[in-house]
């Protein structure tokens, strides 16, 4: 049963939900100004090596919030154009709210929110994880890694010659989805479970038992353990992953 959330409750639950998670956090919010308090808590969850999915909707991101989410290895942003929902979570629980990520909205206005356990309502928790997933999926991804390059002189009969200027480089993340759930995990054809539906197919271990998802593309098709996508993905992609057959 989902729980009702004031202003306050909501603060609480929301920097819970970050401080206990050990897969994903997932934050959507138009707008985007990350009080210190949640900084820390995002940055402790990168320590960790766990992913997190921002995304907002607005184009006032300012310089400083944009290098801080950019610095992060495990952090990655989206824009969404014609985002007006406000929703966070985890694996295990999700908060559906009028509050945007927003020092202000945090401090001043009066919002409302509803709590909802994945171990209390799990057809809740599902529904509003893959409208999570959707929204990410059809955002504009706009983290960009630019490496520097440092800059070498090579002396050559007594004068210094700078060395070429290189291009920055982006840095490609490549995501697939479990072909059981449709979380976002690592993209590795070989491997197309998440670590939970894993254990599960596990079990019994039958590598035809037919799934609900593409591994690559995310979309509703047929798949198993050894065919893990939809024909087009695969033809797509057969010279550049690595395939069961």
């Amino acid at each position: 049963m989902a729980d009702f959330l004031d202003t306050s409750g909501i603060t609480y639950h929301l920097e819970r939900l970050i401080k206990n998670a050990n897969e994903k956090v997932v934050i959507i919010s138009p707008y985007l100004r990350i009080n210190d308090r949640i900084k820390e808590l995002i940055e402790d969850k990168n320590r960790m090596k766990i992913r997190i999915d921002v995304v907002y909707g607005k184009n006032e991101l300012q310089p400083d919030e944009n290098n801080w989410l950019k610095s992060l290895d495990f952090v990655r942003t989206g824009f969404c154009k014609n985002l007006h929902a406000k929703c966070y979570l985890s694996e295990k629980e999700a908060i559906v709210t009028s509050m945007n990520l927003y020092e202000f909205s945090q401090q001043n206005n009066n919002e409302m929110g509803i709590y909802v356990s994945r171990e209390d309502d799990s057809t809740l928790y599902e529904d509003i994880n893959k409208e999570a997933i959707r929204l990410f999926r059809i955002s504009e991804e706009i983290k960009v890694t630019v490496e520097k390059i440092p800059r070498n002189e090579n002396v050559n009969n007594g004068k210094s010659k700078a060395a070429p200027k290189n291009k920055p480089k982006v840095a490609v993340k490549k995501n697939g989805f479990c072909i059981r759930c449709n979380d976002e995990i690592k993209l590795d054809p070989m491997s197309p479970y998440c670590k939970k539906c894993y254990t599960s197919w596990n079990k019994y271990k039958n590598e035809e038992y037919e799934e609900k998802h593409c591994h690559i593309c995310g979309q509703a098709t047929k798949s198993s353990k050894i065919k893990p996508t939809c024909y087009s993905c695969y033809k797509k992609n057969k010279n550049k992953l690595e395939f069961p057959l």
